[in-house]
């Protein structure tokens, strides 16, 4: 196998960047059809981080936030963990029930809205994926859990932390109704599967 997580810059970045650009205007288009608003989206940040220093994003450990975790599977496999801060999560929540929650634990349909902003933004980056080469990916049922920041990511940092040593973060920064929200994305993939998406889109030779 050719490719390494050590060597992803350069034109390997470049790629992932123009699927994560994909990927967020598919999910901004999803996003406000579900809602019936306006969804502005900045250009996305994307970055290659180390496994071990994820939690280093947040500034308080102990913050709540909102994890939304995806497995995908086919002709690549992975994990996707969508994680929001609570602020952002609860202002989603105010835009589509006209008030924000009324204690940290969401109730059965708030928990479902954000499962499905979940889903909705985890089938926008593959989706663009699967346009960009054609290859055949699902996505399972998004799982919901709110804790604080260091627990969330605990389960990519130790579960993935077998695999690789880096990940792919992209930060979306979305505005809705004057509300600023910020998503911060994780793309998994095992690292067979980055050799598999990286041989689709031409980046790797098939010697």
């Amino acid at each position: 196998m050719d490719f390494s997580m050590d060597n992803i810059n350069g034109l390997y970045l470049d790629v992932l960047k123009e699927i994560g650009n994909i990927g967020s205007g598919n999910a901004a288009t999803s996003l406000s059809k579900m809602i019936n608003k306006s969804v502005n989206m900045e250009v996305p940040n994307i970055e290659v981080i180390e496994t071990e220093k994820v939690v280093e994003i947040f500034e308080d450990e102990e913050e709540i936030t909102v994890g939304v975790y995806i497995n995908f599977n086919g002709d690549i496999n992975g994990t996707i963990l969508t994680l929001l801060d609570k602020a952002s999560s609860d202002n989603l929540v105010r835009i589509l029930f006209g008030k924000k929650p009324e204690s940290d634990i969401y109730n059965e349909i708030e928990s479902s809205v954000i499962q499905e902003l979940g889903n909705i933004m985890s089938s926008g980056y593959v989706t663009s994926i699967s346009m960009m080469t054609s290859l055949n990916i699902n996505i399972s049922v998004p799982a919901v859990n709110i804790d604080m920041v260091s627990s969330i990511l605990s389960v990519p940092a130790v579960e993935y932390g077998l695999e690789s040593d880096k990940l792919i973060l992209i930060e979306n920064k979305l505005e809705i109704d004057d509300e600023k929200i910020k998503c911060y994305f994780f793309f998994m993939p095992d690292l067979t599967s980055f050799d598999t998406l990286f041989r689709s889109l031409g980046v790797l030779g098939n010697g």
